[in-house]
């Protein structure tokens, strides 16, 4: 038998640290307005990032207030905007349309010009983003606008009407006894990508990435 060493105690190797990976962190809140579609972006983050994008429906009128209150990361707003203190890119311009019933005569012609739009009744709804004033010759209602776009297509769905609204929200508000065109000679809206400056997370920064059309690998 071999000798035992005296005072001498054998120590296992310790094994290669490795590191725990980083919790992930909160979720990544997302505000949204009517219309907007981030679904394209929201599958890329879940792609590439280990903590959550939570989805925050908001309305044009509190979009700036979300932002400023920290109810939300980053928004995809409607422009016009309060710019102050906050960092703005936008994205794309939507085509304004006029949302008809299916048996209105206008839907005979591709697309139509405000001067078309003569004689008919033009619903201006509570919430409206285009600011378009009334085409000449138009009709206002005779009774007091409804407060959301999605009650002012139910109204013109009723047989009483158009409605004048970015393409979005008339996909958004489909019905089959509906049909819309192009408006050429109207407003269009700009959606546009918002944070507040003094909040540009990396996981703001990330986002701003996806949208923009980096790769995982890209340099800023």
């Amino acid at each position: 038998m071999g000798r035992r060493s005296r005072g001498r105690t054998r120590t296992r190797a310790a094994p290669d640290r490795v590191d725990a990976a980083p919790a992930p962190s909160g979720p990544f809140r997302l505000g949204a307005i009517p219309g907007a579609t981030p679904g394209t972006w929201i599958a890329r983050w879940r792609e590439r990032r280990p903590n959550p994008l939570e989805l925050v429906p908001l309305t044009v009128a509190h979009q700036r207030d979300a932002l400023v209150a920290g109810e939300v990361d980053a928004a995809l707003v409607r422009l016009p905007i309060d710019r102050d203190g906050l960092h703005v890119i936008p994205l794309y311009d939507e085509v304004p349309v006029v949302v008809m019933p299916k048996d209105s005569p206008l839907t005979a012609a591709d697309e139509l010009e405000a001067s078309d739009l003569s004689g008919e009744v033009v619903i201006v709804p509570g919430d409206d983003v285009l600011g378009m004033p009334l085409p000449d010759d138009a009709l206002s209602p005779a009774f007091d606008p409804p407060e959301t776009t999605g009650e002012a297509v139910a109204t013109v769905a009723a047989g009483v009407g158009v409605v004048i609204v970015p393409m979005s929200l008339a996909r958004l508000h489909h019905r089959r006894d509906l049909d819309h065109r192009p408006l050429r000679d109207g407003p269009t809206s700009s959606v546009a990508l918002a944070w507040v400056a003094e909040r540009t997370t990396p996981d703001v920064e990330a986002f701003v990435g996806i949208v923009r059309g980096r790769t995982p690998n890209s340099s800023r």
